[in-house]
């Protein structure tokens, strides 16, 4: 259910700013959105794990306030993750 070591180092190593970077903004929120989607599918089969259910209402929560944070920080930065990472905003 959780994501793999090797698919979250693939996905740091896609969305880092430089080498080493893993807790930017866009690197957390590109693990998030990896994680969710994850947890979506496992909601898809599993509709009444509601352990999950918070667990997914929670990052997706977290991942809003990052996105939000990023959004005033760089807007030109933020519609580029938005695109890439196929966000709805």
């Amino acid at each position: 259910m959780a994501l793999t070591q090797a698919n979250k180092d693939s996905i740091i190593k896609k969305y880092a700013q430089h080498e080493g970077d893993t807790g930017s903004t866009e690197v957390q929120v590109a693990v998030l959105t990896a994680d969710i989607n994850e947890i979506n599918q496992h909601m898809k089969t599993h509709k009444k794990d509601h352990h999950s259910q918070r667990g997914l209402m929670k990052k997706i929560g977290h991942r809003r306030n990052l996105l939000a944070y990023l959004r005033n920080k760089d807007v030109v930065q933020y519609r580029k993750l938005i695109k890439s990472l196929g966000l709805r905003r």
